[in-house]
């Protein structure tokens, strides 16, 4: 007997869901930056266990926000679709800053997503906490309507993980894989180095500037010599924007590319040749049709 079903990730933007899905699957298929807003995408991460006989696909969700431009209203859309699939929910908040309104305004939203769904409460960075800082958080996530357990987990040390995949695994539904045991995420490959490269400007950038960045990989080409070219352009939405992506003399551009070419090289496990291009893509946030080519739905 096998089980297999879906299990959304919602919380704030940045309180680790990413970095928690990277974990969970044991593979970095969701990219990690200390920036709000980094996942636009609903990315699926596949954490198959053969001895268990059980397959989690984890949904890396946007962090729920309320919606500010056609970017973000897609963004909250797919958050909603995934949630009223999903088989269960876990529910990630940051142990550090405690319950605040807009955990409480989640819950309620996750309420509504359909009734009867499990939600799991799983409290990062419990690593962080002594006792005394921990239970009352524990306590308070514990008390939220709509939780039905609370699991104290440091998503980056992988404290709490175990007892979290296990009940996960009773939760889902009996069932045939889903996707091949092998298979990490459902990202296709040029989409999750684009998102490698992004991750590295989010890194890199600050203000305005990661917001209004998308990246598109153009061309992957192995070469004879073992060699991978990829052929990518980062888009930014103002001259200013391009500038300091740049930065002078090509200082700036000149560190992405370094660190976005050393993740590239460790997802190809071969050596990169890296050509980056800085375009101006002016509102590209509210094009409705390059949000569709770009997949964020």
């Amino acid at each position: 007997m096998t089980r297999s079903g879906f299990v959304g990730l919602a919380g704030r933007p940045n309180v680790g869901k990413s970095t928690l899905v990277n974990a969970l699957v044991g593979s970095h298929v969701a990219i990690v930056s200390n920036r709000p807003q980094t996942t636009r995408r609903a990315i699926r991460g596949v954490a198959t266990d053969l001895e268990a006989g059980r397959q989690l696909v984890l949904v890396d969700l946007p962090g729920v926000q309320r919606p500010r431009d056609v970017l973000t209203e897609r963004m909250q859309g797919r958050v909603e679709r995934e949630l009223a699939d999903s088989d269960a929910v876990v529910f990630v908040v940051n142990g550090e800053e405690g319950i605040g309104p807009g955990d409480r305004f989640i819950v309620r939203a996750l309420l509504g997503a359909r009734a009867g769904l499990p939600v799991l409460c799983a409290v990062n960075k419990a690593d962080r906490l002594g006792p005394n800082e921990l239970v009352p958080v524990l306590a308070e996530a514990a008390g939220l309507e709509g939780v039905d357990e609370v699991f104290p987990i440091s998503a980056r040390s992988g404290e709490g993980l175990p007892p979290l995949l296990e009940r996960l695994g009773e939760l889902i539904p009996e069932g045939p894989y889903m996707y091949p045991p092998e298979d990490s995420s459902d990202q296709s490959s040029e989409l999750l180095l684009a998102e490698l490269i992004r991750e590295q400007v989010l890194n890199r950038t600050r203000q305005e500037v990661p917001h209004s960045v998308e990246v598109s990989v153009l061309e992957v080409e192995p070469r004879e010599d073992g060699l991978v070219a990829v052929r990518a352009e980062i888009w930014a939405e103002t001259e200013s924007q391009k500038g300091i992506l740049i930065g002078r003399g090509g200082k700036k551009i000149g560190e992405i590319g370094v660190a976005a070419r050393r993740s590239l090289e460790r997802e190809l496990g071969a050596q990169v040749h890296l050509d980056l291009t800085v375009r101006v893509r002016r509102h590209w946030r509210r094009d409705e049709d390059l949000l569709d080519r770009l997949g964020i739905e």
